[in-house]
Protein backbone atom coordinates (compact mmCIF):
# COMPACT_ATOMS: atom_id res chain seq x y z
CA UNK A 1 0.00 0.00 0.00
CA UNK A 2 2.79 2.38 0.87
CA UNK A 3 4.50 1.58 -2.43
CA UNK A 4 1.31 2.43 -4.37
CA UNK A 5 0.88 5.66 -2.40
CA UNK A 6 4.51 6.62 -3.03
CA UNK A 7 4.08 6.02 -6.77
CA UNK A 8 0.95 8.20 -6.92
CA UNK A 9 2.61 10.98 -4.96
CA UNK A 10 5.75 10.94 -7.12
CA UNK A 11 6.02 14.17 -9.12
CA UNK A 12 6.61 12.16 -12.31
CA UNK A 13 3.73 9.69 -11.89
CA UNK A 14 0.82 9.73 -14.34
CA UNK A 15 -1.59 10.58 -11.52
CA UNK A 16 0.53 13.52 -10.42
CA UNK A 17 0.86 14.84 -13.97
CA UNK A 18 -2.88 14.57 -14.62
CA UNK A 19 -3.61 16.20 -11.28
CA UNK A 20 -1.32 19.12 -12.17
CA UNK A 21 -2.91 19.48 -15.61
CA UNK A 22 -6.38 19.42 -14.03
CA UNK A 23 -5.38 22.06 -11.47
CA UNK A 24 -4.14 24.42 -14.20
CA UNK A 25 -7.19 23.66 -16.33
CA UNK A 26 -9.56 24.67 -13.51
CA UNK A 27 -7.45 27.71 -12.62
CA UNK A 28 -7.61 28.96 -16.24
CA UNK A 29 -11.35 28.28 -16.43
CA UNK A 30 -12.07 30.29 -13.27
CA UNK A 31 -9.78 33.13 -14.36
CA UNK A 32 -11.39 33.33 -17.79
CA UNK A 33 -14.97 33.45 -16.57
CA UNK A 34 -14.17 36.12 -13.99
CA UNK A 35 -13.03 38.44 -16.79
CA UNK A 36 -15.85 40.08 -18.76
CA UNK A 37 -13.58 40.96 -21.67
CA UNK A 38 -12.44 37.36 -22.03
CA UNK A 39 -16.02 36.11 -21.79
CA UNK A 40 -16.92 38.42 -24.69
CA UNK A 41 -14.02 37.05 -26.74
CA UNK A 42 -14.53 33.38 -25.87
CA UNK A 43 -18.35 33.26 -25.79
CA UNK A 44 -20.07 36.20 -27.46
CA UNK A 45 -17.46 36.64 -30.21
CA UNK A 46 -17.74 33.17 -31.78
CA UNK A 47 -21.50 33.15 -31.14
CA UNK A 48 -22.45 36.52 -32.64
CA UNK A 49 -19.73 37.46 -35.15
CA UNK A 50 -20.57 34.71 -37.68
CA UNK A 51 -24.27 35.59 -37.57
CA UNK A 52 -23.45 39.30 -37.92
CA UNK A 53 -21.25 38.79 -40.97
CA UNK A 54 -23.73 36.41 -42.57
CA UNK A 55 -26.66 38.80 -42.08
CA UNK A 56 -24.73 41.60 -43.81
CA UNK A 57 -24.24 39.46 -46.93
CA UNK A 58 -27.62 37.76 -47.15
CA UNK A 59 -28.09 39.22 -50.65
CA UNK A 60 -25.04 37.63 -52.22
CA UNK A 61 -25.45 39.12 -55.68
CA UNK A 62 -26.46 42.56 -56.89
CA UNK A 63 -29.88 42.85 -58.53
CA UNK A 64 -31.56 45.78 -60.28
CA UNK A 65 -28.44 47.95 -60.31
CA UNK A 66 -29.63 51.36 -61.59
CA UNK A 67 -28.07 52.48 -64.87
CA UNK A 68 -28.68 55.40 -67.19
CA UNK A 69 -28.99 55.35 -70.97
CA UNK A 70 -28.03 58.04 -73.49
CA UNK A 71 -29.78 56.92 -76.70
CA UNK A 72 -28.70 59.23 -79.50
CA UNK A 73 -29.65 56.64 -82.10
CA UNK A 74 -33.35 56.41 -81.15
CA UNK A 75 -33.76 53.44 -83.48
CA UNK A 76 -35.61 50.15 -83.21
CA UNK A 77 -32.32 48.38 -82.50
CA UNK A 78 -31.37 50.75 -79.66
CA UNK A 79 -34.87 50.46 -78.16
CA UNK A 80 -34.63 46.68 -78.25
CA UNK A 81 -31.19 46.78 -76.64
CA UNK A 82 -32.47 48.99 -73.82
CA UNK A 83 -35.40 46.62 -73.22
CA UNK A 84 -33.02 43.66 -73.11
CA UNK A 85 -30.79 45.39 -70.56
CA UNK A 86 -33.75 46.27 -68.39
CA UNK A 87 -35.03 42.70 -68.62
CA UNK A 88 -31.87 41.26 -67.04
CA UNK A 89 -32.00 40.35 -63.37
CA UNK A 90 -28.94 42.41 -62.53
CA UNK A 91 -29.72 45.73 -64.21
CA UNK A 92 -32.51 48.27 -64.11
CA UNK A 93 -32.69 51.15 -66.58
CA UNK A 94 -33.32 53.97 -64.14
CA UNK A 95 -33.67 56.76 -66.69
CA UNK A 96 -32.83 57.94 -70.19
CA UNK A 97 -30.78 61.12 -70.57
CA UNK A 98 -30.48 63.53 -73.45
CA UNK A 99 -26.72 63.95 -73.15
CA UNK A 100 -23.68 62.28 -71.65
CA UNK A 101 -23.03 65.27 -69.36
CA UNK A 102 -26.53 65.00 -67.90
CA UNK A 103 -26.04 61.30 -67.26
CA UNK A 104 -22.63 61.97 -65.72
CA UNK A 105 -24.23 64.35 -63.24
CA UNK A 106 -26.58 61.57 -62.08
CA UNK A 107 -23.59 59.22 -61.97
CA UNK A 108 -21.61 61.64 -59.79
CA UNK A 109 -24.49 61.82 -57.29
CA UNK A 110 -24.64 57.99 -57.23
CA UNK A 111 -28.20 57.98 -58.56
CA UNK A 112 -26.96 55.53 -61.18
CA UNK A 113 -23.88 53.28 -61.20
CA UNK A 114 -23.33 52.98 -64.93
CA UNK A 115 -24.05 54.68 -68.25
CA UNK A 116 -24.81 53.10 -71.62
CA UNK A 117 -23.97 55.47 -74.47
CA UNK A 118 -25.53 54.62 -77.86
CA UNK A 119 -24.12 56.83 -80.66
CA UNK A 120 -26.27 58.54 -83.27
CA UNK A 121 -24.73 56.68 -86.21
CA UNK A 122 -25.43 53.22 -84.77
CA UNK A 123 -28.34 52.32 -87.03
CA UNK A 124 -26.64 53.76 -90.12
CA UNK A 125 -23.45 51.74 -89.55
CA UNK A 126 -25.38 48.53 -88.92
CA UNK A 127 -27.36 48.99 -92.15
CA UNK A 128 -24.07 49.46 -94.04
CA UNK A 129 -22.55 46.36 -92.35
CA UNK A 130 -20.01 48.53 -90.62
CA UNK A 131 -18.75 48.10 -87.08
CA UNK A 132 -20.52 50.25 -84.48
CA UNK A 133 -19.40 51.04 -80.94
CA UNK A 134 -21.58 51.13 -77.83
CA UNK A 135 -19.83 52.65 -74.80
CA UNK A 136 -20.37 51.27 -71.30
CA UNK A 137 -19.28 53.46 -68.38
CA UNK A 138 -19.00 51.47 -65.13
CA UNK A 139 -18.47 52.44 -61.51
CA UNK A 140 -15.01 50.93 -61.01
CA UNK A 141 -14.79 52.29 -57.45
CA UNK A 142 -16.87 49.26 -56.51
CA UNK A 143 -15.79 45.95 -58.01
CA UNK A 144 -19.24 44.44 -57.54
CA UNK A 145 -20.96 47.24 -59.49
CA UNK A 146 -18.34 47.07 -62.23
CA UNK A 147 -18.57 43.29 -62.57
CA UNK A 148 -22.38 43.25 -62.62
CA UNK A 149 -22.82 46.07 -65.14
CA UNK A 150 -20.00 44.97 -67.42
CA UNK A 151 -21.08 41.32 -67.61
CA UNK A 152 -24.78 42.07 -68.11
CA UNK A 153 -24.09 44.64 -70.84
CA UNK A 154 -21.57 42.36 -72.50
CA UNK A 155 -24.01 39.43 -72.65
CA UNK A 156 -26.89 41.60 -73.94
CA UNK A 157 -24.82 43.31 -76.65
CA UNK A 158 -23.28 40.02 -77.82
CA UNK A 159 -26.73 38.43 -78.03
CA UNK A 160 -28.03 41.35 -80.10
CA UNK A 161 -24.96 41.23 -82.37
CA UNK A 162 -25.47 37.52 -82.95
CA UNK A 163 -29.12 38.11 -83.82
CA UNK A 164 -28.20 40.82 -86.37
CA UNK A 165 -25.62 38.56 -87.99
CA UNK A 166 -28.14 35.73 -88.34
CA UNK A 167 -30.65 38.12 -89.94
CA UNK A 168 -28.05 39.21 -92.49
CA UNK A 169 -27.21 35.60 -93.27
CA UNK A 170 -30.89 34.77 -93.69
CA UNK A 171 -31.19 37.65 -96.14
CA UNK A 172 -28.60 36.06 -98.44
CA UNK A 173 -30.14 32.60 -98.20
CA UNK A 174 -28.14 31.03 -95.36
CA UNK A 175 -30.63 29.73 -92.77
CA UNK A 176 -31.05 27.30 -89.91
CA UNK A 177 -28.07 25.51 -88.40
CA UNK A 178 -25.75 26.81 -91.08
CA UNK A 179 -26.49 30.44 -90.21
CA UNK A 180 -26.12 29.68 -86.49
CA UNK A 181 -22.77 27.95 -87.04
CA UNK A 182 -21.44 30.92 -89.03
CA UNK A 183 -22.74 33.53 -86.57
CA UNK A 184 -21.45 31.60 -83.54
CA UNK A 185 -18.79 29.11 -84.69
CA UNK A 186 -17.36 28.54 -81.19
CA UNK A 187 -20.09 28.84 -78.56
CA UNK A 188 -18.89 28.63 -75.00
CA UNK A 189 -20.66 27.17 -71.98
CA UNK A 190 -20.20 28.98 -68.69
CA UNK A 191 -20.01 26.40 -65.88
CA UNK A 192 -19.49 27.71 -62.36
CA UNK A 193 -18.00 25.24 -59.90
CA UNK A 194 -17.85 25.39 -56.10
CA UNK A 195 -19.57 28.80 -55.91
CA UNK A 196 -22.31 28.07 -58.44
CA UNK A 197 -24.36 31.16 -57.66
CA UNK A 198 -21.37 33.49 -57.95
CA UNK A 199 -22.28 34.98 -54.57
CA UNK A 200 -19.92 37.28 -52.74
CA UNK A 201 -20.74 35.76 -49.34
CA UNK A 202 -20.04 32.21 -50.54
CA UNK A 203 -16.68 33.43 -51.82
CA UNK A 204 -15.54 35.49 -48.81
CA UNK A 205 -17.26 34.24 -45.67
CA UNK A 206 -15.87 30.67 -45.39
CA UNK A 207 -12.43 32.19 -44.82
CA UNK A 208 -13.85 34.87 -42.54
CA UNK A 209 -15.36 32.17 -40.29
CA UNK A 210 -11.94 30.59 -39.75
CA UNK A 211 -10.43 34.03 -39.06
CA UNK A 212 -13.15 34.69 -36.45
CA UNK A 213 -12.13 31.53 -34.61
CA UNK A 214 -8.45 32.42 -34.81
CA UNK A 215 -8.85 36.04 -33.74
CA UNK A 216 -11.25 35.51 -30.85
CA UNK A 217 -9.09 32.70 -29.47
CA UNK A 218 -5.87 34.66 -29.96
CA UNK A 219 -7.12 37.87 -28.37
CA UNK A 220 -8.87 36.02 -25.56
CA UNK A 221 -5.60 34.28 -24.61
CA UNK A 222 -3.52 37.46 -24.88
CA UNK A 223 -6.12 39.37 -22.87
CA UNK A 224 -5.90 36.74 -20.13
CA UNK A 225 -2.12 37.06 -20.20
CA UNK A 226 -2.33 40.82 -19.80
CA UNK A 227 -4.70 40.42 -16.85
CA UNK A 228 -2.40 37.86 -15.20
CA UNK A 229 0.54 40.24 -15.45
CA UNK A 230 -1.45 43.13 -13.98
CA UNK A 231 -2.63 41.00 -11.05
CA UNK A 232 0.73 39.34 -10.42
CA UNK A 233 2.90 40.93 -7.79
CA UNK A 234 6.00 40.74 -9.98
CA UNK A 235 4.11 41.53 -13.22
CA UNK A 236 4.98 38.21 -14.83
CA UNK A 237 2.75 35.79 -16.70
CA UNK A 238 3.42 32.58 -14.72
CA UNK A 239 4.11 32.53 -11.02
CA UNK A 240 6.85 30.33 -9.61
CA UNK A 241 4.43 28.03 -7.75
CA UNK A 242 2.02 27.64 -10.67
CA UNK A 243 3.85 24.85 -12.46
CA UNK A 244 3.10 22.26 -9.72
CA UNK A 245 6.09 20.07 -10.50
CA UNK A 246 6.64 20.80 -14.21
CA UNK A 247 6.11 23.24 -17.02
CA UNK A 248 4.25 20.53 -18.96
CA UNK A 249 1.36 20.75 -16.50
CA UNK A 250 0.97 24.51 -16.97
CA UNK A 251 1.10 24.48 -20.78
CA UNK A 252 -1.14 21.43 -21.21
CA UNK A 253 -3.60 22.52 -18.53
CA UNK A 254 -4.15 25.91 -20.11
CA UNK A 255 -4.20 24.47 -23.64
CA UNK A 256 -6.75 21.82 -22.63
CA UNK A 257 -9.16 24.52 -21.45
CA UNK A 258 -8.83 26.51 -24.67
CA UNK A 259 -9.11 23.38 -26.81
CA UNK A 260 -12.24 22.17 -25.02
CA UNK A 261 -14.16 25.44 -25.29
CA UNK A 262 -13.20 26.05 -28.94
CA UNK A 263 -14.00 22.50 -30.00
CA UNK A 264 -17.62 23.45 -29.41
CA UNK A 265 -17.25 26.72 -31.34
CA UNK A 266 -15.63 24.96 -34.31
CA UNK A 267 -18.66 22.68 -34.56
CA UNK A 268 -20.98 25.70 -34.41
CA UNK A 269 -19.08 28.19 -36.60
CA UNK A 270 -17.82 25.80 -39.29
CA UNK A 271 -20.55 23.17 -39.13
CA UNK A 272 -23.88 24.78 -38.27
CA UNK A 273 -23.54 28.38 -39.54
CA UNK A 274 -22.73 27.47 -43.19
CA UNK A 275 -25.81 25.25 -43.33
CA UNK A 276 -28.05 27.88 -41.75
CA UNK A 277 -27.20 30.36 -44.51
CA UNK A 278 -26.87 27.87 -47.40
CA UNK A 279 -23.17 28.46 -47.86
CA UNK A 280 -21.01 25.87 -49.65
CA UNK A 281 -20.42 22.90 -47.35
CA UNK A 282 -19.63 19.83 -49.45
CA UNK A 283 -16.62 18.64 -47.48
CA UNK A 284 -16.44 15.43 -45.46
CA UNK A 285 -16.91 16.24 -41.72
CA UNK A 286 -14.19 13.72 -40.83
CA UNK A 287 -11.66 15.54 -43.02
CA UNK A 288 -12.70 18.86 -41.49
CA UNK A 289 -12.15 17.47 -38.00
CA UNK A 290 -8.72 16.17 -39.03
CA UNK A 291 -7.78 19.65 -40.26
CA UNK A 292 -9.27 21.59 -37.36
CA UNK A 293 -7.45 19.63 -34.64
CA UNK A 294 -3.95 20.85 -35.66
CA UNK A 295 -5.40 24.27 -36.55
CA UNK A 296 -6.80 24.65 -33.05
CA UNK A 297 -3.64 23.36 -31.34
CA UNK A 298 -1.37 25.55 -33.48
CA UNK A 299 -3.52 28.61 -32.75
CA UNK A 300 -3.49 27.90 -29.01
CA UNK A 301 0.27 27.45 -28.73
CA UNK A 302 0.93 30.38 -31.07
CA UNK A 303 -1.26 32.60 -28.90
CA UNK A 304 0.35 31.35 -25.69
CA UNK A 305 3.81 32.08 -27.13
CA UNK A 306 2.87 35.62 -28.14
CA UNK A 307 1.09 36.20 -24.81
CA UNK A 308 4.43 36.02 -23.01
CA UNK A 309 5.27 39.40 -24.55
CA UNK A 310 1.92 41.05 -23.74
CA UNK A 311 2.52 43.51 -20.84
CA UNK A 312 -1.14 44.46 -20.28
CA UNK A 313 -4.69 44.08 -21.59
CA UNK A 314 -4.52 47.21 -23.74
CA UNK A 315 -1.70 45.73 -25.82
CA UNK A 316 -3.93 42.86 -26.94
CA UNK A 317 -6.52 45.33 -28.25
CA UNK A 318 -3.83 47.18 -30.21
CA UNK A 319 -2.79 43.88 -31.76
CA UNK A 320 -6.43 43.19 -32.59
CA UNK A 321 -6.76 46.39 -34.60
CA UNK A 322 -3.36 45.95 -36.24
CA UNK A 323 -3.70 42.35 -37.39
CA UNK A 324 -7.39 42.15 -38.38
CA UNK A 325 -7.01 43.45 -41.93
CA UNK A 326 -3.49 42.05 -42.42
CA UNK A 327 -4.59 38.50 -41.65
CA UNK A 328 -7.47 38.82 -44.09
CA UNK A 329 -5.10 39.65 -46.95
CA UNK A 330 -2.43 37.15 -45.93
CA UNK A 331 -4.98 34.33 -45.83
CA UNK A 332 -5.32 34.45 -49.62
CA UNK A 333 -9.09 35.01 -49.85
CA UNK A 334 -9.09 38.76 -50.42
CA UNK A 335 -6.09 38.56 -52.78
CA UNK A 336 -4.65 35.44 -54.49
CA UNK A 337 -1.62 34.00 -52.72
CA UNK A 338 0.12 33.55 -56.07
CA UNK A 339 0.18 37.35 -56.44
CA UNK A 340 1.50 37.99 -52.94
CA UNK A 341 5.17 38.92 -52.64
CA UNK A 342 7.46 36.09 -51.56
CA UNK A 343 8.45 37.86 -48.35
CA UNK A 344 4.83 38.33 -47.33
CA UNK A 345 4.02 34.71 -48.18
CA UNK A 346 6.82 33.66 -45.85
CA UNK A 347 5.46 36.01 -43.19
CA UNK A 348 1.97 34.58 -43.69
CA UNK A 349 3.28 31.08 -42.90
CA UNK A 350 3.86 32.18 -39.30
CA UNK A 351 0.12 32.44 -38.65
CA UNK A 352 -1.99 29.27 -38.31
CA UNK A 353 -4.95 31.21 -39.75
CA UNK A 354 -3.30 31.23 -43.19
CA UNK A 355 -3.20 27.44 -43.44
CA UNK A 356 -6.52 27.06 -41.62
CA UNK A 357 -8.34 29.28 -44.12
CA UNK A 358 -6.81 27.65 -47.20
CA UNK A 359 -7.34 24.13 -45.88
CA UNK A 360 -10.93 24.82 -44.86
CA UNK A 361 -11.79 26.28 -48.29
CA UNK A 362 -10.23 23.30 -50.06
CA UNK A 363 -12.12 20.76 -47.97
CA UNK A 364 -15.41 22.51 -47.24
CA UNK A 365 -15.97 24.53 -50.43
CA UNK A 366 -14.11 22.48 -53.03
CA UNK A 367 -14.81 19.01 -51.60
CA UNK A 368 -11.16 17.98 -51.27
CA UNK A 369 -9.89 15.51 -48.68
CA UNK A 370 -6.97 15.88 -46.28
CA UNK A 371 -4.54 14.44 -48.84
CA UNK A 372 -5.36 17.25 -51.28
CA UNK A 373 -4.89 19.75 -48.44
CA UNK A 374 -1.70 18.04 -47.28
CA UNK A 375 0.44 21.19 -47.39
CA UNK A 376 -1.88 23.05 -45.01
CA UNK A 377 -2.41 19.96 -42.85
CA UNK A 378 1.31 19.24 -42.44
CA UNK A 379 2.11 22.93 -41.93
CA UNK A 380 -0.38 23.13 -39.08
CA UNK A 381 1.15 20.11 -37.34
CA UNK A 382 4.63 21.59 -37.79
CA UNK A 383 3.39 24.86 -36.29
CA UNK A 384 1.81 22.94 -33.41
CA UNK A 385 5.15 21.31 -32.55
CA UNK A 386 7.17 24.50 -32.96
CA UNK A 387 4.83 26.70 -30.95
CA UNK A 388 4.46 24.07 -28.22
CA UNK A 389 8.22 24.06 -27.76
CA UNK A 390 8.33 27.87 -27.93
CA UNK A 391 5.55 28.15 -25.33
CA UNK A 392 7.31 25.72 -22.98
CA UNK A 393 10.59 27.62 -23.26
CA UNK A 394 8.87 30.98 -22.77
CA UNK A 395 6.88 29.77 -19.75
CA UNK A 396 9.99 28.24 -18.17
CA UNK A 397 11.75 31.58 -18.64
CA UNK A 398 8.84 33.32 -16.93
CA UNK A 399 8.95 30.94 -13.96
CA UNK A 400 12.70 31.41 -13.53
CA UNK A 401 12.22 35.15 -13.74
CA UNK A 402 9.59 35.01 -10.99
CA UNK A 403 11.75 32.76 -8.83
CA UNK A 404 14.67 35.16 -9.13
CA UNK A 405 12.51 38.13 -8.14
CA UNK A 406 11.18 36.21 -5.13
CA UNK A 407 14.71 35.40 -3.99
CA UNK A 408 15.74 39.04 -4.33
CA UNK A 409 12.69 40.15 -2.34
CA UNK A 410 13.25 37.59 0.42
CA UNK A 411 16.93 38.53 0.66
CA UNK A 412 16.07 42.21 1.10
Amino acid sequence: MNDIKDKNSSPNSVFSILNGVWHNFMHELKTAFRDRGVVIMFILGPLIYPLLYQSMYLNETLVDVPIGVVDNSNSSFSHQLIRNLDATENLKVYSSYSSLSEAQQAFDYRVIHGIIYIPKELNYKLSKSEQATISVYCDVSSFMYYRTIYQSCNYSILAMSKKIQIQKLNAIGVTGESALAIADPMPYQNISIYNTGGGFASFLLPGILVLILFQTLFFGITMLAGTSREENKFHVLVSANAHRGGIFRVVCGKAAFYFLIYSVWIFYVLGIVPQLFNMPHIGDPVDLIKLMIPFLLATIFFSMTVSVFIPNRETSMILFMFFSVILLFLSGIAWPQSNINGYWRLFAWIFPSTHGVQGYIKINTMGADVQHASFEYISLWVQTALYFVATSIAYRWQIRKTTKKQLVESAS
